[in-house]
């Protein structure tokens, strides 16, 4: 089914619009409530600060870059961090209704749609947090716009396009590659064909290859930590999210029940419906994502970037039954919305909760405490060791505040920055999880006491080796 250039609906600006101030403004006010940092967000900010490249071991610089420039402009302001994140979120409202309309969607069908995707749970819980997960969703949409678009009117400056987007999209989070070599694995499956024949979809592909090529010669540089962290991801999928049964749920769950609702619908249309055989590259797509995600024990949200593509093809099926005169489970749609809505209010609620704690600031001013504890001439030879990523980037983070040294870290990102120097003898490690993980590398350690509900601060000193051998030998993709 090709669609002319003139048979399809004006965008539903009016209720779009609204629908999208709706959420810019609730996510707005849930930055101003919640005054501290989420852990992946203070993450960022730690990057972007002090140790801003091409690339970090679990992040491409993108993020990062936006944190900087936020700092930059606007020096610990938590609220303007948050600005990228919460128009990014807006974007998703706006591209999932224009992808609608690219179908053949009405006015019904796209505002349908548009507040499916805004009372998405996960959205609403993290909408305002910069961090890659909050990125990533507009940009996937994105990408089944522009070849949604091309398969209209079949103009092949849109598959160019679509190298510039993927691109862009691979510099804030690498899971895009994966999607977009499952959704042309589907193209060629299902078709449709023709646009794997186009020149300027490859020379596009060279384009994003272009414009992530930065990053990804980091990656080369460091040993690929990227690719051995789907293992971690693994490894975290039980404890944090009850294992990969769990995680099967979850994918729907975090995508709410109007979205989830109308993306089985449409899946279920793509199938039975010939009509719709232009876009069965979405179903092949959604099915093999869904299957890779819960079989690796993935991240929960990481279908968010595709439910607003399939619910499409579902408002789309609604709005023919509705001309068709079949209005039969019409009543349906309004409880939906209605639970949609209301778990998105409590994801909004729960995503202030999570920032309003001081449990970040609180365990940097116990490294103060204790750092100011030591003698002087001490204090120029000790370095702050976060035993988490965490740990460190909330040091960071306040350091200036709190008047600290920069911090280390043997985990994640951290642990491909630089070592401590050569004239640190002694650390101070802050973390309760896993001290007996670093003690083989000290010949000394003790446990600084303190109050019972702060976070365990140990002194190492005489390190073993030189921090050059010692560093490698230290680092680990784990939180721990």
């Amino acid at each position: 089914m090709t669609t002319s250039t003139t048979d399809i609906a004006p965008l539903a600006w009016r209720p779009v619009a609204v629908i999208t101030a709706i959420v810019g403004v609730l996510q707005l006010g849930a930055a101003i409530a919640g005054r501290g940092y989420w852990f992946d967000e203070v993450y960022m900010l730690a990057i972007g600060r002090s140790h801003l490249d091409w690339g970090s071991a679990d992040q491409p610089p993108l993020t990062p870059a936006l944190a900087a420039l936020s700092d930059t402009l606007f020096e610990n302001s938590v609220v303007a961090l948050r600005i990228p994140a919460i128009l990014a979120t807006m974007g998703t409202i706006v591209v999932a209704a224009l992808i609608t309309r690219e179908m053949g969607g009405d006015g019904r069908a796209q505002t349908l749609v548009a507040a499916a995707q805004a009372s998405a749970p996960w959205a609403a819980v993290s909408g305002h947090w910069l961090t890659p997960y909050a990125l990533e969703p507009v940009g996937w949409l994105l990408l089944v716009w522009l070849l949604v678009r091309w398969i209209r009117v079949r103009d092949d400056r849109l598959v160019l396009a679509l190298g510039v987007v993927a691109g862009l999209a691979a510099m804030t989070k690498f899971q895009v590659v994966f999607f977009c070599a499952i959704m042309l694995t589907g193209v060629a499956t299902v078709g449709p064909r023709a646009l794997l024949r186009r020149p300027l979809l490859w020379a596009g592909a060279a384009v994003g290859l272009l414009i992530c090529a930065p990053t990804l010669w980091w990656q080369a540089q460091h040993g690929w930590p990227q690719l051995k962290m789907a293992e971690v991801v693994a490894a975290e999928a039980e404890p944090l999210y009850g294992g990969r049964a769990s995680i099967a749920v979850l994918l729907f769950v975090f995508a709410g029940p109007a979205a989830a609702g109308l993306a089985l619908y449409g899946l279920l249309s793509l199938v039975r419906d010939r009509a719709l055989r232009d876009y069965r590259f979405l179903g092949v797509t959604f099915v093999a994502l869904y299957a890779a995600f819960a079989a690796t024990g993935g991240r929960p949200y990481y279908l968010c970037g595709l439910f607003g593509a399939l619910a499409a093809v579902g408002a789309l099926s609604l709005q023919r039954r509705r001309e068709a005169g079949l209005t039969r489970w019409r009543w349906a749609v309004w409880p939906v919305y209605l639970i949609s809505a209301a778990l998105a209010l409590g994801g909004l609620y729960l995503g202030v909760d999570l920032t309003r704690s001081d449990d970040g600031e609180r365990i940097v001013q116990r490294t103060a405490e204790v750092y100011r504890s030591l003698p002087a001439e001490q204090r120029g030879r000790t370095a702050l060791i976060g035993e988490s990523y965490i740990v460190a980037a909330y040091i960071d983070a306040y350091s200036t505040e709190y008047d600290l040294p920069a911090a280390f870290s043997p985990a994640r990102s951290y642990g491909y920055f630089p070592a401590p120097g050569p004239e640190i003898d002694t650390v101070l490690v802050i973390g309760d999880n896993r001290p007996d993980r670093l003690r083989p590398y000290f010949t000394e350690s003790r446990k600084i006491d303190g109050p019972e509900d702060q976070i365990d601060v140990w002194l190492m000193s005489g390190p073993t080796e030189g921090w050059d051998t010692l560093w490698p030998k230290m680092r680990t993709l784990e939180v721990v």
